[in-house]
C-alpha cells in the first residue's frame, strides 16, 4: 500500500515529498484560510445596527457552513497526517487496507463538502446587498474563503486519487491473501512422508544382497554328522 515493511526507521524528508503529504499539508492551510477569513472578517453590520450579520447576504448559516467545514478539514488534515506518518509501523494487512479505504471515503467526502461549500458562499456573495455593507468591509476576506473553497476541492480530490493509487497497488501485490491456513487443511497439496535421514542412510549403507541358493546348497552338501 505504498509502503515498505513494518518496522522501518520513520524519515522526515522522506514524509514531507510524498504526494499525499504535499496535499494534506495544502488542505490544512486552505482550511485555516477559510475559517480563518470568516471568523475574522466575515461579519460586518450598518451604522444604524449593533448587531453583526453574516457578510455572505446576512446570512448566518453560509458563515456557519463555512466555519465548521473548515475547521473539520483542519482537523481531519492532522489526523491523517499523523496515520500516514504511523502508516509503515502498521504491521497488518487488513490494518493497512481499512487506513487506505477511510482515507479514500473520507478524502471524497471532504472533496464533496467543499464543492457544496464554495457554490453556498459564491451564490450568497453575489446575492449580498451593497447596502448591507457600504463601507464594503471584509470583500477581500470573502473573496479569500470563496478561493480557497474552491481549491480545497482539487486538493482532496487528489488525496482520494493518491489513496485509490495506493489501494490499487496493496490489491495487486495479492497481499490480501496472506491469511494463514493450516497445510493439513490443504488436501489438495501432497505430501512426501517424512523419513529420518539416519535411518535411510543406514537403509542404504547396511542393505544386502541375499545369498545365493547355491551357497545354502553348498553348505548343506558339505556338512557331515559327528558320530559320538
Amino acid at each position: 500500500f505504498g509502503a515498505g515493511k513494518a518496522g522501518g526507521a520513520f524519515d522526515p524528508q522522506a514524509f514531507i515529498r510524498q504526494p499525499h503529504t504535499l496535499l494534506r499539508l495544502l488542505s490544512w492551510v486552505f482550511s485555516i484560510v477559510v475559517f480563518g477569513s470568516i471568523v475574522n472578517e466575515g461579519y460586518v453590520n450598518r451604522l444604524d445596527e449593533s448587531e453583526e450579520h453574516c457578510i455572505f447576504n446576512r446570512n448566518r448559516n453560509a458563515c456557519n457552513y463555512g466555519i465548521t467545514v473548515g475547521v473539520l478539514a483542519f482537523l481531519s488534515c492532522l489526523l491523517y497526517l499523523a496515520l500516514d506518518a504511523y502508516f509503515p509501523q502498521i504491521s497488518s494487512v487488513k490494518d493497512r487496507k481499512k487506513a487506505v479505504l477511510s482515507d479514500i471515503g473520507v478524502s471524497a467526502f471532504w472533496a464533496f463538502l467543499w464543492f457544496v461549500g464554495f457554490c453556498f458562499l459564491t451564490n450568497q456573495w453575489q446575492a449580498s446587498k451593497e447596502e448591507d455593507n457600504p463601507m464594503n468591509e471584509g470583500g477581500d476576506a470573502a473573496r479569500a474563503a470563496i478561493t480557497f473553497s474552491f481549491f480545497s476541492i482539487f486538493t482532496w480530490v487528489g488525496q482520494a486519487f493518491l489513496a485509490y493509487q495506493r489501494f490499487r497497488l496493496g490489491a495487486d501485490s495479492a497481499l490480501f491473501s496472506q491469511d494463514y491456513m493450516d497445510p493439513s487443511q490443504d488436501s489438495g497439496m501432497p505430501y512426501a512422508p517424512y523419513t529420518n535421514e539416519e535411518d535411510a542412510t543406514d537403509a542404504v549403507g547396511t542393505y544386502q544382497q541375499p545369498p545365493a541358493a547355491d551357497a545354502f546348497d553348498t553348505e548343506t552338501q558339505g556338512y557331515q554328522t559327528q558320530n559320538y
